[in-house]
Order: structure tokens, then sequence, then C-alpha cells
């Protein structure tokens, strides 16, 4: 479809019949420049006839931008087949500008390739047909023509496709740079921001109706990311954008179905402590989700690979939210238990654990412990008296319970 390089044409290296073979093969070239229009256009049709469905998705702008360069295309390169000089030059340029234009427009690659090389078909097609028509025009000539169209398509195809993915890198890099400024705000709270809000949507291309949850999944010395499910949202169909915030890795989620439909896609990819948070309002309320998730992720303990909803740790998470309330009632509850000789503590913590999970029942406690009921009264008793809780007190039993699930 376009043309070679000057040093790059087929036949001798020097010589008389270097240069006829040359002047014969540049004149069956020049007997197409008045046809190219008409050659370019057939082109475009014919791409256009050959996959309507994906044409069909393009913008009439874009329809026409493929029409007007192609015929630039056969221009160019029957201009350079037939010597113009600095034809060729003109042509790389194209051929780079068409590559970053479609990749700009969204034109599939593949649709771009297929171009090149019907029209490269096309073209010799032409060639051929006119051959008869041209003024000492011989077999060798257009055998000599023939290979340097077919010997340009590799190179044209290599330059165009090199800048299609410069320029398709690029734009995605302002893409991800756009996203992360989007979320970032998100988390800032600007969601509350009606424009902001609509500009967001857009940007992260989530309809107005869609759930939102958030996820966050602390690194904890990791350096990889704690939850690494981005192609398995994909292929269910779900919208999904990633960011960092300090040691948080952490990602904005359109999905369908429930919160703990998402947790059970998570799950499996989960490498670490993972917290997921519905935004009750949308993108409207990212900023609270992600602050419940956050909570939720850091009340898990370190060094587990668990995905848990923020509604399953509720106490957890209101013990998170006040470090000063946690820390007097750990005191108030389950302090003097601590404080005992490690062996000690744990039992006692353990059968504390044991017996509220139970509802009090000491013989269900030691079923659970493997110990004898007696042993397990026995232990009641050392917690009642070290913490100066009654275990049939219900609020005492409530700030026990506390005690127990409050971070350490």
């Amino acid at each position: 479809m376009q043309s070679t390089p000057d040093d790059a044409e087929p036949g001798p290296e020097s010589g008389p019949e270097s240069a006829d073979r040359v002047s014969g093969m540049r004149r069956a070239w020049a007997g197409l420049r008045g046809r190219v229009d008409a050659i370019g256009d057939d082109i475009a049709l014919t791409m256009i006839g050959n996959h309507p469905a994906a044409y069909d998705r393009l913008a009439p702008d874009i329809i026409a931008d493929i029409r007007r360069s192609t015929r630039e295309h056969i221009r160019l390169g029957v201009a350079g087949q037939s010597g113009v000089p600095g034809a060729s030059e003109e042509a790389v340029d194209l051929w780079r500008e068409t590559g970053r234009r479609r990749a700009r427009q969204g034109v599939p690659m593949e649709m771009v390739i297929n171009a090149y090389t019907l029209g490269t078909r096309t073209l010799w097609q032409a060639l051929m047909d006119s051959a008869p028509a041209g003024p000492g025009v011989d077999d060798r000539a257009l055998i000599d023509a023939g290979q340097a169209l077919w010997a340009s398509l590799d190179p044209q195809t290599a330059i165009m496709v090199e800048a299609y993915r410069q320029e398709s890198a690029r734009i995605e890099r302002q893409d991800l740079q756009r996203h992360q400024s989007v979320l970032d705000g998100l988390v800032a709270g600007r969601g509350a921001d009606d424009d902001f809000a609509a500009s967001a949507r857009d940007d992260l291309g989530i309809v107005a109706e869609a759930a939102v949850a958030c996820v966050v999944a602390p690194y904890d010395g990791d350096p990889n990311p704690p939850v690494t499910a981005e192609h398995r949202l994909a292929r269910e169909g779900v919208v999904a954008h990633w960011h960092v915030r300090g040691e948080l890795y952490f990602g904005l989620v359109a999905h369908r179905g429930t919160p703990a439909d998402l947790a059970a896609l998570l799950e499996p990819h989960a490498t670490g402590r993972v917290g997921v948070a519905e935004s009750v309002k949308g993108i409207r309320g990212f900023a609270v989700a992600f602050a419940l998730a956050a909570r939720t992720a850091q009340s898990l303990p370190r060094g587990q690979a668990r995905v848990a909803l923020a509604t399953e740790r509720l106490p957890e998470l209101l013990l998170a939210a006040s470090p000063e309330v946690t820390g007097l009632v750990v005191a108030e509850s389950v302090g003097p238990l601590l404080a005992m000789p490690a062996p000690q503590s744990e039992v006692l913590l353990t059968t504390l654990g044991a017996v509220l999970g139970c509802d009090g029942s000491p013989t269900r406690a030691a079923a659970q412990l493997f110990c004898h009921r007696n042993t397990v009264i026995y232990r009641i008793k050392q917690i009642e008296e070290l913490t100066g809780r009654s275990l049939t007190d219900p609020g005492d039993k409530l700030l026990l319970t506390l005690g127990l699930l409050a971070p350490r």
C-alpha cells in the first residue's frame, strides 16, 4: 500500500540493467496516479463492507477520517513507488500518525492491520488491471513493482503498530492518572459534590444506579498487593479501579449482587487482610465506605489471608473507631487476664471466649475445650475473681465480649 525507501528498491545494485528495471517499475506505478482517490475509496468501502458491525461502532467523523487517510496512503504510496521525491519520507510520517490517531480513536489494532493488508492487495490488483494500458511496461517491470509493493507491507505495518502501541500506552497512563486522581478525591469526600460525583462516574465508567463498594487491604510489609482479583472481576463483568493510599491498597468496585457475593469473588485471590464495605450512597458515600473497609481489614489478625465484610465486624469497628475507649474497655474487662503470665493468660482467655460463645454453659464450653466441666467452672471462678465481672450479668458479659474483640 506504501512505498519503500529509495535505497530498498528491487533489482541489481548498479548498472544499466538496474536503471532500466527501476524506470520500468516506476512507469508501471505512474499509470495509477490519476486513480488514487478511486482506489482509496474502493479500499475504504471494502473494509466497511467486510466488517460492518465493527465499523458501525465508530463515529461518523472517524469513518470520514479513515476514508480520507486511505486516499492519502494510496496517493503517497503510488507517488513513492513512481519515484516522486520526498513521497517515501512523507509515507513513513503518515504510517506513524495513522497508528497514533487510530489508537486515540479507539479503532482496534487488528482492523488497522487488516486495512493495510487489504490496501496492498487492492493496489496490486489495480496495478495489474492497468498494466496493459501502460506504455513500456513489461512483465519484468510488473514483477519488480509487485515485489516492491509487498516488501513495503511489513515495514509500514511495523511502524504503524509501534506508534499505535506507544500512543495506547500514553493514553493508558493518562487514564490511570486521571482515575487515581478521581479516587483520591472520592476518598477525601468530594463525592458529596454533585458535579464531582457525576464527573467521577463518567471517568470511571460507572452507571448512576450501580452498587458501589470499597475494598481495602493493608500491605503488612509485603510489596505485592494483598488481593489480586482484577482479572477475575473483569471476567465477571465487574468494573473495578485500584489505587494506593499510604500503606493501604484499595479499590472502587461497581458490582452486581450483594457484598457477600463480592467477597466470595475476592476470597480466592486474597493473600492478606481484606475489608469490604458497601457504599450505601454509591459514589457519593465512597469516603465512608473507604473508612469502614480500612477499619475492617485492620481489625483482622495479621498474617491471615481473609476477606471480611464491615457488616460482619461491627463491634470491632466500633472499638477501632475510638482507641481511647478501646483501651478503657480492655482495662476494665480482660486487662487483669492479660496481665497474667502468658500460659495462664492464654488458658483463661480461651476459656472465657468459649463460655461466652456457648451462652455461659460450662458443659458446652467443656466439650469445645476438650476438658472436664468442673475444670471450666473452676476457671470461670478465676476469671470472675480477677476481673471483678460476673458471667451471669448481661452488662458484664457484653463488656467482657468487647474486651476479647478489642485489638491487642
